[in-house]
């Protein structure tokens, strides 16, 4: 399924829907969003996707705009605050898919977006977001510790090969800039930054953190976080007053990692059995 997105680029999102064997009635569509680097085949995503499918959910799978399948789609490239690609992509949905509503649920960058997007447009059922960098500079400075120094080599590998990708859209001097930037932070300051109007990297991430928006969800939203994830600090979830919006429900776990959570005895991720309760009860 292609797309369409409304901003005038002619880029287009590629997406596809699944239907449970045994649908459950009046479920919304759960749509997933992956994370940096990620596309709609990352396993959290098809682990997700195979356990609500289970359940009798439907669920649609998306490739963010310049990612997986809609790389060769699109001259530009997703950030963490590019919500309207969503709007526009639940918006050129066919009306039988969205007839019980919807569902997001974002993972990591995407878990950001999904926050921004639930606080900006509504209109959804609920929203879920799984290890999500709410506070986009604290997680851009994490990933200088030494003990991210491989996990930022392979991540901003990921990142330029998906750029470089880009059949059109992208400049000679943009070409030869991005294989020369060596972190998450240069990354964004000098090239998604300038790129999608914003001064640098702190003005991109002051813009765009889900933190700022919190505040101002008026759906349904759980948070999931774990305070042992070694790329985005707890401390961006446990000094938030969440209590202050009932519409939010944050669960800080001791452990899990970064979109990881799991445990013995169970091969369904805490995350996705989170998940599962959630979509129950709205």
């Amino acid at each position: 399924m292609i797309l369409p997105l409304a901003d005038g680029s002619g880029d287009r999102l590629a997406a596809r829907i699944y239907e449970p064997v045994a649908p459950r009635e009046g479920s919304p569509l759960v749509v997933l969003v992956h994370g940096l680097g990620g596309t709609q085949d990352s396993p959290y995503v098809q682990a997700t996707a195979s356990h609500l499918l289970g359940l009798g959910h439907p669920v649609l799978l998306l490739d963010l705009r310049g990612a997986g399948a809609s790389r060769p789609l699109c001259r530009e490239q997703y950030h963490a605050g590019r919500t309207r690609d969503l709007r526009d992509a639940l918006a050129a949905l066919p009306a039988e898919a969205s007839r019980n509503g919807f569902v997001a649920v974002g993972y990591s960058l995407g878990g950001n977006m999904i926050l921004k997007y639930a606080a900006e447009h509504g209109g959804l059922r609920g929203a879920v977001s799984v290890s999500a960098p709410i506070d986009l500079a604290a997680a851009s400075d994490r990933f200088l510790a030494l003990r991210n120094r491989l996990y930022l080599r392979y991540l901003l590998g990921r990142i330029k090969q998906e750029t470089l990708a880009a059949s059109e859209g992208l400049g000679e001097e943009e070409r030869a800039l991005i294989p020369t930037l060596r972190t998450i932070l240069e990354f964004d300051d000098r090239f998604v930054a300038p790129r999608n109007g914003y001064s640098g990297a702190a003005d991109y991430y002051a813009r765009n953190n889900a933190r700022r928006f919190l505040a101002d969800i008026e759906l349904p939203t759980l948070i999931l976080h774990a305070g042992d994830d070694p790329w985005i600090p707890a401390t961006t979830y446990t000094d938030y007053p969440w209590s202050k919006n009932p519409h939010l429900t944050a669960l800080i776990s001791r452990s899990g990692g970064h979109v990881g959570f799991h445990a013995r005895g169970s091969k369904v991720p805490w995350h996705d059995r989170c998940l599962e309760v959630f979509l129950a009860r709205v």
